[in-house]
């Protein structure tokens, strides 16, 4: 079989005479669509592992856990979790997961601890209150928010998957803790 592979490949011999022969026009062509589809092979076979390997757990675009201890009080500042992209807030209404993607251009929104409003957006502008409500700015809408859920131990689940645009804020979008 790998006799036939290399008959197949173009007779390759290593004598000191086969170094002057010239390659034909026909071994030129086969050896370079052989490649040319191997790479193609090569190509598609990663492109397969990649979109079929498993997303890491606790990483953004799957549920996160975030310990009961960890879930701020009424009108406290809010729990940041980096790898998920959320701003975990917790208002009069209940807990909202706030999406730290700012939906004018996409930039970071920080939490700013001693400023009003509390969320500010550093490329463009736009300002957001506590619960994510646009103030000022270019930004067409609200911050977008995550799903929440709760488990038996009282550690709340976001969903980082699930995340929803709103035209405005609503007491429904929060959950009750």
């Amino acid at each position: 079989m790998g006799a036939r592979l290399l008959a197949l490949l173009g007779r390759f011999h290593s004598s000191p005479h086969d170094a002057r022969k010239k390659t034909s026009r026909r071994l030129f062509t086969r050896n370079a669509a052989l490649g040319a589809a191997g790479v193609v092979l090569a190509e598609l076979g990663a492109g397969f592992v990649v979109f079929f390997w498993p997303n890491r757990t606790g990483a953004f675009g799957s549920e996160i856990t975030v310990p009961a201890d960890q879930v701020p009080a009424v009108g406290d500042p809010p729990f940041r979790n980096a790898a998920g992209k959320f701003f975990l807030i917790h208002s009069e209404d209940g807990l909202m997961a706030l999406y730290t993607k700012c939906p004018h251009l996409g930039c970071s929104v920080p939490y700013l601890a001693n400023a009003d409003p509390p969320f500010q957006c550093p490329c463009h502008g736009s300002h957001y209150n506590y619960v994510g409500e646009r103030v000022a700015g270019p930004a067409p809408r609200p911050m977008d928010y995550m799903a929440l859920s709760t488990d038996a131990e009282g550690n709340v689940i976001v969903d980082t998957g699930a995340i929803s645009q709103r035209g405005a804020y609503a007491p429904d979008q929060t959950m009750t803790y």
